[in-house]
């Protein structure tokens, strides 16, 4: 199936990019000029003549220090259309418990799944890790031939090609995908699929759940849960040239709290960590009092809630 690069779907495309954003100078810009903008990327994709412009980089310290690459408009328009295309190909083929940048999953549905996981097995063992610098280290090669079993049509491959190439480090070889584009998280998805299935399908453990580049595998028995800690340690680097980062490569018993996805994990019960804490406070302002509001209630002590009130009265 190749991508459709109608004017229609384009425009449609473009609805959906738009939609929710804020007004910036450079939306307004690409707005003034919107349908002549649009059809010269119409005319441009469909002659085979796109080529990805250049990106705008800051850097973050949220938990960690983060550079973010943000791509023109007239690019982020042809990221809506590649996620698109390639999400109707590929999420049927995603394991249940792939929970990241996908539709009714997401971060609340990670944590409620993994508490139940705690709760079938309370006195089983938990392998929990994640990829070490992820985004910085996909290989490009390895992410084209995984696309290109799927993709036989040539337009839209060389077209996914070239968003792809556009990025990354070339001292070791195309290396990296920007954090901050649309595309790199079904890029993401779809990179670590191979996980998924080599770990659902060849080791067999009791359970297993991904959040991007974080999971978790669960077993009865230590000894057990070693071995495929090995392999499966093997597997990301023989075949996707990844390392896990060994501040969070831990076994640990359900009843001595999983830290996992920002939130303490018991068998009985969850609570936000220290972090995730401070930061909700840190961020508290008028508008967002209601989301970060039904966190604390759901996932923090009673002396927390109290303290979380008071911020709320220092508002206003």
């Amino acid at each position: 199936m190749s991508i459709d690069l109608s004017l229609k779907n384009i425009w449609g495309s473009w609805f959906v990019f738009r939609k929710g954003k804020h007004s910036t100078s450079e939306l307004q810009y690409f707005q003034y000029n919107l349908e002549k903008n649009l059809y010269k990327l119409f005319i441009d994709l469909n002659a085979g003549k796109y080529k990805h412009g250049g990106y705008r980089k800051f850097i973050v310290c949220d938990n960690k220090k983060r550079e973010i690459s943000v791509a023109d408009i007239r690019d982020r328009v042809v990221h809506r259309l590649i996620y698109d295309y390639l999400n109707k190909i590929y999420d049927k083929t995603f394991i249940y418990d792939a929970w990241s940048c996908r539709l009714k999953k997401g971060l609340m549905g990670a944590i409620e799944r993994t508490q139940t996981f705690l709760r079938c097995y309370p006195n089983s063992y938990i392998w929990k890790c994640d990829v070490k610098k992820f985004f910085d280290s996909v290989d490009q090669e390895i992410l084209l031939g995984i696309l290109d079993r799927k993709i036989k049509d040539k337009i839209t491959i060389n077209l996914i090609r070239e968003i792809i190439r556009n990025f990354g480090s070339v001292k070791y070889g195309k290396i990296g995908m920007p954090i901050g584009n649309l595309t790199s998280q079904i890029f993401a998805n779809i990179y670590l699929n191979e996980l998924d299935r080599f770990v659902k399908h060849i080791m067999k453990p009791k359970e297993y759940l991904r959040y991007g580049d974080d999971f978790i595998l669960v077993e009865k028995t230590k000894e057990k849960l070693n071995f495929f800690r090995t392999e499966i340690i093997n597997f990301l680097k023989n075949e996707l040239k990844l390392t896990v980062n060994t501040k969070s490569d831990k076994i640990i018993k359900p009843s001595h709290t999983l830290k996992f996805l920002g939130i303490n994990l018991l068998p009985a019960g969850r609570i936000l960590n220290k972090r995730s804490l401070s930061r909700a406070t840190q961020k508290l302002n008028p508008s967002n009092i209601s989301s970060y509001s039904g966190l604390i209630k759901k996932h923090c002590d009673e002396e927390y809630k109290k303290y979380f009130d008071w911020k709320i009265l220092e508002l206003f």
